[in-house]
């Protein structure tokens, strides 16, 4: 394609992806993604970090995905230190998705115990995704102080993800039941429930498991 028409139909795209209708913006991301120019990424990220839409933000995901990693990588990580929650949470959320593990470094203690909850949640989406083998077990220790946090929508995130990390949890699960804490202690106990059996849904298993710690239950005793 020859290069004014090129510089166009870039120029068009970050027009759309600006454009007050969503659905315009929508199919700018879906252009770029199906068409990658590498001069949009930064756009594309900038974006991420404003995008008031859950779809379009997905649809921008895609189009950065569709981009090479050694690109867009270094870029996401550095949106890590965005002050913007959306930026750090969307930045998380892609690169969890790209996979490239060349990211692990950046997934700090900060990021996984970020105080705005939906950037922890895109945290450890990231974290069990990208974590190194025989890395795990440290993963669990820091994913294990966020027991008892937020609502349940927060706490069905980190139990899946403490559970994508396999048996390596067991031993931390088993330690937080003892917890002073009743909501950290429910919530390492329906996650050991998960454990044990996957098809459990979790809203069974909290209830489960604060029916437990209300009667005193101990180990032992179950």
């Amino acid at each position: 394609m020859a290069g004014p028409e090129k510089d166009a139909e870039t120029v068009g795209a970050l027009r759309g992806l600006e454009h007050s209708d969503p659905s315009v913006r929508l199919r700018s991301a879906l252009a770029v993604g199906t068409t990658p120019d590498q001069r949009l990424v930064d756009k594309l990220i900038e974006r991420c970090a404003t995008e008031p839409e859950f779809y379009v933000r997905e649809m921008l995901t895609w189009a950065l995905i569709r981009h090479p990693a050694s690109t867009t990588v270094p870029k996401l990580v550095d949106e890590l230190r965005s002050r913007r929650a959306q930026a750090r949470s969307q930045a998380l959320h892609t690169l969890s998705k790209i996979g490239d593990r060349r990211a692990w470094p950046a997934i700090t203690r900060d990021l996984l115990t970020d105080a705005e909850d939906e950037v922890a949640r895109s945290a450890w989406r990231a974290a069990v995704a990208l974590v190194p083998d025989g890395e795990e077990p440290e993963l669990a220790a820091v994913l294990a102080t966020q027991l008892g946090r937020g609502n349940h929508e927060t706490q069905l995130s980190l139990s899946r993800a403490l559970v994508s990390l396999g048996e390596v949890i067991t031993p931390i699960l088993h330690a937080a039941t003892t917890d002073p804490d009743p909501r950290v202690r429910q919530h390492a106990l329906a996650t050991e429930r998960l454990l044990r059996d996957p098809d459990a849904g979790f809203g069974f298993a909290i209830e489960e498991a604060k029916r437990i710690v209300a009667l005193g239950t101990t180990r032992q005793e179950r």
